[in-house]
């Protein structure tokens, strides 16, 4: 399979506008609406990247630096930090955009891990990432050590659960 760089299956600058319903208790907007929204976006630029029908294995971490509120703009990014052999790590950042000085905040960071599917819905192989950026080359390596730690949780998980 031929690498792909994360550039030509990214998603740079998909808004959300946020609307009175989106809001919780404390005007702020549902954590629960950016995680779904975060979950469909980091789902396309996997399937963009593997070419394959994909499913979340599972949400590495998911942080939420700071709120937003009624009328703000969400700007979600989403690019593919690396690949496996049947899976792939993908990361996405969240603005909130006030909307009539377009002044910009990071509010969140998260870290998806998707698995490609055959036409049986199994496992399948997918293309490497290709980093060219310098920012690129640091996410593909960041990425290594969050898998290593995630394989070293399943494991101290099933020694606990035994």
């Amino acid at each position: 399979m031929e690498p792909k760089t994360p550039s030509i299956t990214a998603i740079h600058d998909h808004t959300y506008r946020i609307f009175p319903n989106d809001l919780n208790a404390q005007g702020t907007v549902f954590g629960g609406l950016i995680m779904a929204e975060a979950d469909r976006l980091a789902h396309i630029v996997a399937e963009r990247h593997s070419g394959r029908i994909c499913v979340t294995a599972s949400v590495d971490s998911i942080q939420f630096h700071a709120p937003a509120g009624h009328g703000d703009n969400l700007i979600f990014k989403s690019s593919i930090n690396r690949a496996w052999h049947t899976s792939m790590e993908v990361g996405v950042k969240v603005m909130a955009e006030e909307r009539t000085t377009m002044e910009r905040k990071h509010i969140v960071t998260a870290y998806l891990t998707f698995v490609a599917l055959d036409d049986y819905g199994r496992p399948t192989g997918v293309p490497p990432v290709s980093p060219k950026t310098a920012v690129e080359k640091r996410r593909f390596d960041e990425a290594d050590k969050r898998r290593a730690a995630r394989i070293s949780f399943k494991k101290i998980g099933k020694k606990g659960s035994q």
